[in-house]
């Protein structure tokens, strides 16, 4: 499962032509292009916690790896 990429997400995905990509949720483009994914992880949580959006971090085969919630989240935690 890779997730529903909505638009009140970001993304760090990796990209085949090399590198890591900050996408948001259901673009094309990517808003940032780095060559590891911790420059893209920290870029891709600053603009997340900017557009109080969440945050998906996917590992090199697609799938989410880790998530951050930064506004909206649908699911916080009760207490």
């Amino acid at each position: 499962m890779t997730g529903k990429k909505g638009p009140d997400s970001h993304h760090v995905v990796h990209n085949p032509k090399g590198g890591w990509d900050v996408k948001r949720g259901g673009g094309e483009r990517a808003s940032g292009h780095f060559d590891n994914k911790q420059e893209a992880v920290t870029y891709g949580r600053q603009v997340s916690q900017n557009q109080k959006t969440e945050l998906r971090i996917h590992n090199l085969d697609g799938r989410i790896g880790q998530s951050d919630s930064h506004g909206r989240d649908p699911n916080p935690p009760k207490g």
